[in-house]
């Protein structure tokens, strides 16, 4: 099982330039109003990696009764996934949910 270091704080979106404040309830990994994240761990939260490429949100998943996002490193080109926070762009979120219907028609 993976290693998970809580790092729940405060940052700014390198994507979109958004003040992100921390979650409180869990680890803030991507940003609520565009999505993005940034590819700083190999292991939750151990800030190990040493891509810190931008991790642009590409698909979304059902997950148990939430849902996550999946992510591809504009850098690397590996893929991630997170769950998605209560705070989220919903908007967002169903854009990503309408280009995944679109790609499958």
């Amino acid at each position: 099982m993976k290693k998970f270091n809580m790092i729940d704080e405060n940052f700014k979106c390198e994507n979109c330039g958004f003040n992100v404040k921390k979650l409180n309830y869990t680890a803030r990994d991507h940003c609520p109003n565009c999505l993005y994240s940034k590819h700083l761990d190999i292991n939750p939260g151990d800030r190990l990696n040493q891509c810190k490429g931008l991790l642009k949100p590409i698909d979304i998943e059902k997950f148990k009764d939430t849902y996550k996002i999946i992510y591809k490193c504009e850098k690397c080109g590996q893929t991630h996934k997170n769950v998605v926070a209560i705070d989220d762009n919903f908007d967002k979120i169903i854009e990503l949910s309408n280009s995944k219907e679109k790609n499958l028609n």
